[in-house]
């Protein structure tokens, strides 16, 4: 009854689409096409099943990405708070590179997605190899100097002598390593631009399972492995990132998807680069005034000493594990956005974001009632730490108020990118995170004396300002007239 029930619902919402016709068992179908990888065009048909058929594999791709973050933390918890702060400073520092890797997503996945809207493939091969080129320049020559001064970088973080002792080649091997990180951001983007969100999604199991299997291994001397401590995590997570790419790129060569790359593709296109490094720049600067601002607050958090710092990071992780799904259904609007825009239905694309965002709402709605009803238990998962737990466990309940608002926020600002209209985002962060947020953060957690719990009150403030601030420039509809 309860099977039936549900398809009749979902019957009802794709009536909507005009697309009645659809059979009773569609769901299953769509979503079983949605993992095998669709071949379908998404500039026509139901608008509903667009979106489901890029967002499952978008959604459990970014599932899978969070993966990463709290297996780690689930590991190295248990070496004590000195490495887990490690970790948080070492993300914290990692947002920067994070937000280049992100900016060139943005403009590779919009300018991917117009080419594959306007059915002009070969140009949007070529758009690819030039992304990856830029990857390859910006993150190599930053791998290097930032293992060169990964001590020195976390002392600037406010790292304490024990945090600088366990976790300094943490650091050095995660931001020596961040061309892997950049790479699998970057091609996964290329993907998703192309309609190929499936391709994405199994190359992030691969990782994962790498990553799974390796992270224990390294950090306690598991059998034959070395025990290496905090250290150990880093050589897994950025060994399984590596296998990854190397995937992704055999993929690619292979052509077995909507984009191949071919061997007269791989050149240096001038065209290409400006237009790409114009969308990127904008998106590069968007992604560092948003993912930057952590870097503020983790600097704000310092003050309260390890175990406050300790239980922001695993109460970030687990968000970031909640958040990174909604990025996925964020990444479909995006590249529906993009299709539809290159394939001359701006209503269309507009509609598009409508829906993805009901979704989104929905699904961080549960999981935010989840992280208010029972935050303690997640947050044993990780730690049963008398100084940690209790600051973990309250900074779940408040960030998680701004859920609902967020999961609306974060659609509109991806279809902004998805258009190629990376400066209105822009301008939204830098008023949201670092003209609002950074402020607020300090005012009530160090001058109105609430502690960390301040900087937990002013980022789910900020969540909800995102959320009105994209509305009413989405409303306006300046986006539909970028030209990529």
């Amino acid at each position: 009854m309860l099977a039936r029930a549900l398809r009749a619902n979902f019957n009802k919402i794709i009536a909507v689409e005009k697309v009645a016709e659809t059979p009773s068992g569609a769901i299953f179908s769509t979503f079983r096409e949605a993992l095998h990888g669709s071949h379908g065009d998404f500039t026509e048909g139901p608008i509903g099943r667009a979106v489901i058929l890029l967002a499952v594999p978008m959604v459990l791709e970014m599932a899978l990405e969070s993966v990463f973050a709290v297996v780690d933390v689930f590991w190295v918890s248990r070496l004590g708070a000195a490495s887990i702060a490690a970790v948080g400073l070492t993300e914290s520092i990692l947002a920067l590179i994070y937000a280049l890797a992100i900016g060139l997503a943005m403009a590779a996945t919009a300018m991917v997605a117009r080419r594959i809207g306007e059915r002009d493939r070969e140009r949007a091969a070529c758009t690819a190899v030039q992304a990856i080129a830029l990857g390859l320049f910006v993150a190599l020559p930053l791998g290097a100097l930032g293992a060169f001064l990964a001590p020195r970088l976390l002392a600037l973080m406010g790292a304490t002598p024990d945090v600088l002792r366990v976790g300094s080649r943490f650091t050095a091997v995660m931001l020596g390593g961040n061309v892997v990180i950049v790479l699998l951001f970057l091609i996964n983007a290329i993907f998703r631009g192309a309609g190929d969100a499936a391709v994405a999604m199994r190359v992030l199991w691969i990782a994962n399972a790498i990553n799974l299997v390796l992270d224990p291994c390294l950090i306690f001397g598991w059998g034959p492995f070395p025990a290496l401590g905090v250290t150990g995590a880093a050589v897994a997570t950025t060994t399984g990132r590596g296998i990854a790419v190397v995937l992704q790129l055999v993929t690619l060569a292979r052509g077995t998807g909507r984009l191949a790359v071919r061997r007269e593709h791989l050149r240096l296109d001038p065209k290409t680069m400006v237009s790409l490094l114009r969308l990127s720049g904008s998106a590069i600067v968007q992604s560092l005034v948003g993912t930057a601002s952590w870097i503020g607050l983790v600097r704000i958090l310092a003050s309260f000493g390890s175990a406050a710092l300790a239980g922001y990071t695993i109460a970030i992780r687990i968000v970031i594990f909640a958040l990174l799904p909604s990025w996925g259904m964020s990444n479909a609007a995006a590249t529906l956005v993009g299709q539809n825009l290159g394939a001359k239905k701006p209503d269309r694309a507009a509609r598009s974001v409508f829906l993805a965002g009901l979704y989104n709402m929905a699904f961080l709605g549960v999981v935010g009632i989840v992280f208010v009803a029972v935050p303690g238990a997640l947050v044993g998962l990780f730690t049963q730490d008398p100084a940690i737990r209790p600051i973990a466990t309250q900074g779940l309940r408040i960030i998680a108020a701004g859920f609902l608002f967020y999961a609306w926020g974060m659609v509109l600002v991806q279809a902004f990118n998805g258009a190629g209209d990376t400066w209105t985002p822009t301008v939204i962060n830098l008023f949201v995170f670092w003209l609002w947020e950074i402020p607020l953060a300090y005012l009530l957690a160090v001058r109105a004396g609430f502690g960390p719990r301040g900087v937990f009150l002013a980022i789910a403030i900020a969540f909800s300002t995102l959320a009105v601030a994209g509305g009413v420039l989405f409303r306006r509809g300046k986006w539909k007239e970028k030209k990529v």
